[in-house]
Protein backbone atom coordinates (compact mmCIF):
# COMPACT_ATOMS: atom_id res chain seq x y z
CA UNK A 1 0.00 0.00 0.00
CA UNK A 2 1.08 3.55 -0.71
CA UNK A 3 2.05 5.60 2.29
CA UNK A 4 3.35 8.88 2.27
CA UNK A 5 6.78 7.47 2.70
CA UNK A 6 6.99 6.14 -0.51
CA UNK A 7 4.28 7.70 -2.82
CA UNK A 8 7.00 9.55 -4.79
CA UNK A 9 8.93 6.59 -4.84
CA UNK A 10 6.37 4.53 -6.95
CA UNK A 11 5.25 7.88 -9.06
CA UNK A 12 9.16 8.05 -10.14
CA UNK A 13 9.28 4.11 -11.00
CA UNK A 14 6.07 4.27 -13.61
CA UNK A 15 7.67 7.11 -15.26
CA UNK A 16 11.13 5.59 -14.89
CA UNK A 17 9.07 2.17 -16.57
CA UNK A 18 7.62 3.90 -19.02
CA UNK A 19 10.53 6.01 -20.33
CA UNK A 20 12.88 2.80 -20.47
CA UNK A 21 10.25 0.73 -22.63
CA UNK A 22 10.08 4.45 -24.69
CA UNK A 23 13.86 4.12 -25.21
CA UNK A 24 13.55 0.34 -26.20
CA UNK A 25 11.52 1.15 -28.61
CA UNK A 26 13.17 3.83 -29.99
CA UNK A 27 16.29 1.15 -30.99
CA UNK A 28 13.38 -0.59 -32.52
CA UNK A 29 12.79 1.90 -35.61
CA UNK A 30 13.59 0.51 -39.28
CA UNK A 31 12.51 0.17 -42.35
CA UNK A 32 9.14 -0.99 -41.40
CA UNK A 33 8.90 2.71 -39.91
CA UNK A 34 10.08 4.60 -43.09
CA UNK A 35 7.70 2.40 -45.07
CA UNK A 36 5.14 3.42 -42.83
CA UNK A 37 5.48 6.85 -43.29
CA UNK A 38 5.99 6.58 -47.34
CA UNK A 39 2.50 4.32 -47.30
CA UNK A 40 0.54 7.46 -45.79
CA UNK A 41 2.81 9.92 -47.69
CA UNK A 42 1.50 8.03 -51.11
CA UNK A 43 -1.96 7.88 -49.92
CA UNK A 44 -4.95 9.45 -52.05
CA UNK A 45 -7.42 9.33 -49.30
CA UNK A 46 -7.52 9.13 -45.58
CA UNK A 47 -5.95 7.80 -42.49
CA UNK A 48 -8.72 5.65 -40.79
CA UNK A 49 -7.24 4.97 -37.16
CA UNK A 50 -9.33 2.32 -35.38
CA UNK A 51 -8.62 0.64 -31.93
CA UNK A 52 -11.04 -0.36 -29.02
CA UNK A 53 -10.69 0.05 -25.53
CA UNK A 54 -7.87 2.08 -24.32
CA UNK A 55 -6.23 2.05 -27.75
CA UNK A 56 -8.96 3.36 -28.92
CA UNK A 57 -8.44 6.27 -26.98
CA UNK A 58 -4.97 6.29 -28.10
CA UNK A 59 -6.04 6.02 -31.93
CA UNK A 60 -8.82 9.00 -30.74
CA UNK A 61 -5.63 11.00 -30.17
CA UNK A 62 -2.97 10.03 -33.13
CA UNK A 63 -5.91 10.37 -35.28
CA UNK A 64 -6.10 14.17 -33.96
CA UNK A 65 -2.73 15.06 -34.11
CA UNK A 66 -2.40 13.73 -37.77
CA UNK A 67 -5.22 15.64 -38.95
CA UNK A 68 -3.98 18.98 -37.08
CA UNK A 69 -0.13 18.27 -38.66
CA UNK A 70 -1.48 17.96 -42.04
CA UNK A 71 -2.77 14.60 -43.01
CA UNK A 72 -6.33 13.84 -43.21
CA UNK A 73 -7.23 11.50 -40.46
CA UNK A 74 -10.12 9.90 -38.66
CA UNK A 75 -10.92 7.90 -36.04
CA UNK A 76 -13.01 4.58 -36.62
CA UNK A 77 -15.28 2.84 -34.03
CA UNK A 78 -13.98 -0.66 -34.52
CA UNK A 79 -17.58 -1.81 -32.56
CA UNK A 80 -19.45 0.66 -35.11
CA UNK A 81 -17.48 -0.26 -37.68
CA UNK A 82 -19.18 -3.76 -37.88
CA UNK A 83 -22.61 -2.04 -37.82
CA UNK A 84 -22.39 -0.18 -40.93
CA UNK A 85 -19.53 2.89 -40.66
CA UNK A 86 -17.26 0.34 -42.49
CA UNK A 87 -18.81 2.58 -45.43
CA UNK A 88 -17.07 5.60 -43.74
CA UNK A 89 -13.88 4.04 -45.51
CA UNK A 90 -12.70 5.03 -48.93
CA UNK A 91 -10.80 3.43 -51.46
CA UNK A 92 -8.23 5.14 -51.32
CA UNK A 93 -7.60 5.01 -47.69
CA UNK A 94 -4.87 3.60 -45.79
CA UNK A 95 -6.01 1.93 -42.01
CA UNK A 96 -4.23 2.15 -38.75
CA UNK A 97 -4.81 -0.28 -36.37
CA UNK A 98 -3.74 -0.18 -33.25
CA UNK A 99 -4.12 -2.70 -30.21
CA UNK A 100 -1.87 -4.24 -27.96
CA UNK A 101 -2.98 -8.23 -27.66
CA UNK A 102 -3.42 -7.77 -31.97
CA UNK A 103 -6.43 -9.90 -31.51
CA UNK A 104 -8.80 -7.22 -30.54
CA UNK A 105 -11.63 -8.99 -31.88
CA UNK A 106 -14.11 -5.91 -33.11
CA UNK A 107 -10.77 -4.76 -35.27
CA UNK A 108 -10.39 -9.02 -36.64
CA UNK A 109 -13.70 -8.53 -37.51
CA UNK A 110 -13.11 -5.88 -39.85
CA UNK A 111 -10.48 -7.42 -41.48
CA UNK A 112 -12.47 -9.42 -44.29
CA UNK A 113 -14.00 -6.09 -45.81
CA UNK A 114 -10.77 -4.08 -45.93
CA UNK A 115 -9.12 -7.02 -47.55
CA UNK A 116 -11.58 -7.29 -49.71
CA UNK A 117 -10.80 -3.25 -50.87
CA UNK A 118 -7.91 -4.26 -50.85
CA UNK A 119 -6.65 -1.61 -48.32
CA UNK A 120 -3.08 -1.39 -47.07
CA UNK A 121 -3.04 -1.73 -43.34
CA UNK A 122 -0.52 -0.21 -40.67
CA UNK A 123 -0.54 -1.82 -37.21
CA UNK A 124 0.74 -0.30 -34.09
CA UNK A 125 1.08 -3.37 -32.11
CA UNK A 126 2.31 -4.72 -28.81
CA UNK A 127 2.22 -7.91 -30.38
CA UNK A 128 3.89 -8.38 -33.86
CA UNK A 129 3.37 -11.87 -34.29
CA UNK A 130 -0.83 -12.23 -34.11
CA UNK A 131 -3.70 -12.15 -35.72
CA UNK A 132 -3.91 -8.43 -36.76
CA UNK A 133 -0.06 -8.38 -37.52
CA UNK A 134 -0.17 -11.31 -39.98
CA UNK A 135 -3.37 -9.17 -41.89
CA UNK A 136 -0.84 -6.03 -42.27
CA UNK A 137 0.91 -4.55 -44.65
CA UNK A 138 3.28 -2.80 -41.99
CA UNK A 139 3.69 -3.55 -38.24
CA UNK A 140 5.55 -0.86 -36.24
CA UNK A 141 6.44 -2.80 -33.19
CA UNK A 142 5.10 -1.11 -29.93
CA UNK A 143 5.78 -3.74 -27.51
CA UNK A 144 6.80 -3.43 -24.05
CA UNK A 145 8.23 -5.66 -21.60
CA UNK A 146 5.37 -5.18 -19.00
CA UNK A 147 2.66 -2.38 -17.81
CA UNK A 148 3.87 0.07 -14.99
CA UNK A 149 0.56 -1.08 -12.98
CA UNK A 150 1.95 -3.22 -10.39
CA UNK A 151 -0.57 -5.91 -11.21
CA UNK A 152 0.86 -5.77 -14.67
CA UNK A 153 -2.75 -5.25 -16.04
CA UNK A 154 -3.77 -1.63 -16.06
CA UNK A 155 -2.77 -0.26 -19.83
CA UNK A 156 -0.13 2.20 -18.84
CA UNK A 157 3.32 1.91 -20.03
CA UNK A 158 1.87 0.13 -23.38
CA UNK A 159 -0.41 3.01 -24.40
CA UNK A 160 2.28 5.66 -23.72
CA UNK A 161 4.53 3.34 -26.62
CA UNK A 162 1.64 3.55 -29.00
CA UNK A 163 0.93 6.99 -28.79
CA UNK A 164 4.66 7.99 -28.78
CA UNK A 165 4.74 5.61 -32.31
CA UNK A 166 1.27 7.93 -33.23
CA UNK A 167 3.24 10.85 -32.57
CA UNK A 168 6.97 10.07 -34.21
CA UNK A 169 4.80 8.84 -37.12
CA UNK A 170 2.96 12.31 -37.24
CA UNK A 171 6.02 14.04 -36.53
CA UNK A 172 7.60 12.66 -39.45
CA UNK A 173 5.27 12.82 -41.92
CA UNK A 174 4.97 17.03 -40.74
CA UNK A 175 8.65 17.11 -41.84
CA UNK A 176 7.79 15.48 -44.83
CA UNK A 177 5.40 17.64 -45.92
CA UNK A 178 6.88 20.68 -44.78
CA UNK A 179 4.03 21.75 -42.73
CA UNK A 180 5.02 25.24 -40.91
CA UNK A 181 3.27 27.88 -39.14
CA UNK A 182 1.57 29.00 -41.67
CA UNK A 183 0.21 25.78 -41.83
CA UNK A 184 -0.33 25.26 -38.41
CA UNK A 185 -2.41 28.40 -37.65
CA UNK A 186 -4.49 27.64 -40.79
CA UNK A 187 -5.32 24.46 -39.08
CA UNK A 188 -5.79 26.13 -35.44
CA UNK A 189 -7.95 29.17 -35.67
CA UNK A 190 -9.67 29.25 -32.04
CA UNK A 191 -8.22 29.57 -28.88
CA UNK A 192 -4.77 31.65 -27.95
CA UNK A 193 -2.70 29.34 -30.06
CA UNK A 194 -4.81 30.25 -33.44
CA UNK A 195 -5.07 34.11 -32.34
CA UNK A 196 -0.99 34.05 -31.95
CA UNK A 197 -0.02 32.37 -35.35
CA UNK A 198 -2.85 34.67 -37.47
CA UNK A 199 -3.43 37.62 -35.60
CA UNK A 200 -1.33 40.71 -37.39
CA UNK A 201 -0.33 44.09 -36.32
CA UNK A 202 -2.15 45.66 -39.05
CA UNK A 203 -5.48 43.86 -37.71
CA UNK A 204 -5.04 45.24 -34.46
CA UNK A 205 -3.33 48.73 -35.08
CA UNK A 206 -4.94 52.24 -34.31
CA UNK A 207 -4.99 54.16 -37.69
CA UNK A 208 -6.80 57.08 -39.58
CA UNK A 209 -7.97 59.42 -36.88
CA UNK A 210 -6.87 57.23 -34.57
CA UNK A 211 -3.37 57.80 -35.21
CA UNK A 212 -1.76 60.07 -32.47
CA UNK A 213 0.44 62.49 -35.24
CA UNK A 214 1.93 65.95 -34.50
CA UNK A 215 4.26 68.47 -36.75
CA UNK A 216 7.81 68.92 -35.77
CA UNK A 217 6.85 72.57 -34.87
CA UNK A 218 3.95 71.36 -32.27
CA UNK A 219 4.63 72.87 -28.77
CA UNK A 220 3.74 70.69 -25.83
CA UNK A 221 0.69 71.72 -25.40
CA UNK A 222 -0.78 70.79 -29.14
CA UNK A 223 0.80 67.15 -28.06
CA UNK A 224 -0.77 66.74 -24.94
CA UNK A 225 -3.96 67.82 -26.10
CA UNK A 226 -3.39 65.05 -29.01
CA UNK A 227 -2.00 62.88 -26.22
CA UNK A 228 -5.54 63.33 -24.43
CA UNK A 229 -7.52 62.69 -27.25
CA UNK A 230 -6.50 59.77 -28.53
CA UNK A 231 -6.20 57.89 -25.44
CA UNK A 232 -3.01 55.82 -26.45
CA UNK A 233 -0.62 57.33 -24.17
CA UNK A 234 1.88 58.44 -26.81
CA UNK A 235 2.14 60.64 -30.09
CA UNK A 236 4.28 60.25 -32.75
CA UNK A 237 6.12 63.35 -34.16
CA UNK A 238 6.36 63.48 -37.94
CA UNK A 239 8.30 66.02 -40.29
CA UNK A 240 7.08 68.40 -42.52
CA UNK A 241 7.31 65.23 -45.44
CA UNK A 242 5.14 62.55 -42.74
CA UNK A 243 8.48 60.52 -42.44
CA UNK A 244 8.44 59.82 -38.37
CA UNK A 245 10.67 61.44 -36.45
CA UNK A 246 10.58 60.87 -32.44
CA UNK A 247 7.86 60.24 -30.08
CA UNK A 248 6.49 61.58 -26.98
CA UNK A 249 4.63 59.60 -24.34
CA UNK A 250 2.62 60.87 -21.08
CA UNK A 251 5.97 59.83 -19.12
CA UNK A 252 8.15 61.68 -21.34
CA UNK A 253 5.17 64.58 -20.33
CA UNK A 254 6.00 63.84 -16.59
CA UNK A 255 9.49 63.79 -16.93
CA UNK A 256 9.57 67.11 -18.54
CA UNK A 257 7.17 68.55 -15.77
CA UNK A 258 9.28 67.94 -12.77
CA UNK A 259 12.37 68.94 -14.82
CA UNK A 260 10.96 72.22 -16.30
CA UNK A 261 7.91 73.24 -14.31
CA UNK A 262 5.82 74.85 -17.04
CA UNK A 263 6.42 73.48 -20.76
CA UNK A 264 3.55 73.98 -22.44
CA UNK A 265 4.98 76.14 -24.84
CA UNK A 266 7.97 74.62 -25.75
CA UNK A 267 8.62 72.54 -28.59
CA UNK A 268 8.13 69.04 -28.74
CA UNK A 269 11.79 67.95 -30.35
CA UNK A 270 12.98 69.38 -26.69
CA UNK A 271 11.10 66.56 -24.86
CA UNK A 272 10.51 63.84 -27.58
CA UNK A 273 12.42 60.43 -27.54
CA UNK A 274 13.93 60.33 -31.22
CA UNK A 275 14.36 57.55 -33.78
CA UNK A 276 11.38 55.55 -31.73
CA UNK A 277 10.90 51.53 -32.33
CA UNK A 278 8.17 50.53 -34.92
CA UNK A 279 7.21 47.64 -36.48
CA UNK A 280 6.09 46.51 -40.19
CA UNK A 281 2.23 45.68 -40.35
CA UNK A 282 2.80 42.39 -41.66
CA UNK A 283 4.16 41.22 -38.85
CA UNK A 284 2.37 39.08 -36.63
CA UNK A 285 0.97 41.11 -33.41
CA UNK A 286 2.66 38.37 -30.70
CA UNK A 287 6.03 39.64 -32.73
CA UNK A 288 4.91 43.01 -31.57
CA UNK A 289 4.24 41.81 -27.91
CA UNK A 290 7.82 40.38 -27.75
CA UNK A 291 9.28 43.86 -28.84
CA UNK A 292 7.55 45.61 -26.43
CA UNK A 293 8.28 43.30 -23.50
CA UNK A 294 11.99 43.51 -24.57
CA UNK A 295 12.14 47.22 -24.41
CA UNK A 296 10.10 47.90 -22.05
CA UNK A 297 7.80 50.11 -23.43
CA UNK A 298 3.65 49.88 -23.96
CA UNK A 299 3.49 51.02 -28.21
CA UNK A 300 4.89 50.64 -31.09
CA UNK A 301 4.58 52.66 -34.93
CA UNK A 302 3.67 50.61 -37.39
CA UNK A 303 4.70 51.34 -41.20
CA UNK A 304 4.19 49.91 -44.28
CA UNK A 305 6.06 47.99 -46.46
CA UNK A 306 5.40 50.86 -49.24
CA UNK A 307 6.92 53.49 -47.10
CA UNK A 308 8.81 52.46 -44.28
CA UNK A 309 9.51 55.94 -43.06
CA UNK A 310 5.65 57.04 -42.39
CA UNK A 311 3.31 55.84 -39.50
CA UNK A 312 0.25 53.90 -40.88
CA UNK A 313 -1.35 52.75 -37.60
CA UNK A 314 -0.07 52.16 -33.61
CA UNK A 315 -0.06 48.77 -31.68
CA UNK A 316 -0.59 49.35 -27.80
CA UNK A 317 0.29 46.11 -25.89
CA UNK A 318 -3.24 46.26 -24.65
CA UNK A 319 -4.66 45.79 -27.53
CA UNK A 320 -2.66 42.74 -28.06
CA UNK A 321 -3.38 41.14 -24.48
CA UNK A 322 -7.08 42.12 -24.80
CA UNK A 323 -6.90 38.87 -27.61
CA UNK A 324 -5.40 36.60 -25.43
CA UNK A 325 -2.28 36.53 -27.31
CA UNK A 326 0.48 36.17 -24.71
CA UNK A 327 4.65 35.54 -25.84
Amino acid sequence: MATKANILVLARDVIQQEADALTAMQARLGPDFEAAVQMVLECKGRVVVAGSGKSGQISRKISATLSSTGTPAFYLHPSDALHGDLGMIGKSDVLLLVSNSGETQDIIGMLPTIQVFKLPIIAILGRPDSTIGRAADIVLDAAVEREACPMDLAPTTSTTAALAMGDALAMALLELRDFNLEDFALYHPGGALGKKLLTTVKSLMHAGDSLPLVKTAAIMQDAVLVISEKALGVTGVVDADGHLVGALTDGDLRRGLERDGNLMAHQVTEYMTANPKWIDESEMAVTALATMEDYSITALFVMSAEDGRIPVGLIHIHDILRTGIRR
